[in-house]
């Protein structure tokens, strides 16, 4: 029985959508009549549910109804941008490597992602992701993130301990929502937080590269072996 997870976070962590989220959420701010949010401002909140990450980012005075326009218009850039073939969602160099040595090492893996169920099942497709991940849940599933349900759910679907687990992200949410649920917290410095605020947020572990973040997963293996 294999007894170590690994679980991903999409955005930031495995795939570099920093670029498309940025532009799509500009894009639906200015068919709003809003000024457009800057990257560092748009980075603050990639991991959330949608309507919470918009809802801190727009006008106070905004109304729930205009709110829900704003998450409708964001998900509309995406779409079309996915349908006209547009959309860059590239893997970080040296992702996919990862993911092959760790399902050759016997690891389990799970998703645990902000991502709508439409947008996380076009990435699985896109990447071949469906060979690597045992489950995968995303902000659809329940709770958002920094709620540690998407863990508990990974857990659960893979019949693993919290403590055989680890979580890998690149925000201080994946962190809040790992020390929540009791399994190890691993930030990548490539994404959308800095390194400070990943601390903060409470990693075990900080790593700079993927090469790193294979060490330290290796090191976690050699403690937690079959």
């Amino acid at each position: 029985m294999k007894t170590k997870l690994a679980i991903f976070d999409i955005d930031g962590t495995l795939v570099d959508s920093r670029a498309v989220i940025t532009e799509c959420m500009q894009e639906a701010f200015e068919q709003h009549g809003l000024s457009k949010p800057s990257y560092d401002v748009v980075r603050t909140i990639v991991g959330l549910s949608l309507e919470t990450a918009i809802d801190k980012i727009a006008p106070r005075d905004i109304s729930h109804d205009d709110l829900l326009v704003l998450v409708e218009r964001y998900k509309t850039a995406f779409i079309q941008r996915r349908e006209a073939k547009t959309l860059d969602e590239p893997l970080y160099t040296g992702a996919m490597d990862l993911l092959e040595t760790l399902r050759a090492d016997g690891w389990t893996m799970g998703v645990a992602t902000g991502k709508s169920r439409r947008g996380l099942d076009a990435i699985i497709k896109t990447h071949g992701f469906d060979r690597f991940f045992d489950c995968h849940f995303c902000a659809d599933d329940g709770p958002g993130k920094p709620h540690p349900s998407m863990i508990h759910a990974n857990l659960n679907a893979c019949g693993v301990l919290p403590q055989n687990a680890v979580m890998i992200g690149d925000t201080s949410f994946d962190m809040i929502m790992s020390k929540a649920a009791e399994v190890k917290a691993i930030g990548v410095t490539w994404g959308f937080h800095t390194s400070e605020e990943i601390a903060v947020g409470g990693a075990d572990h900080l790593v700079d590269t993927l090469e790193e973040l294979g060490a330290v997963l290796n090191q976690f293996s050699r403690l937690h072996a079959l």
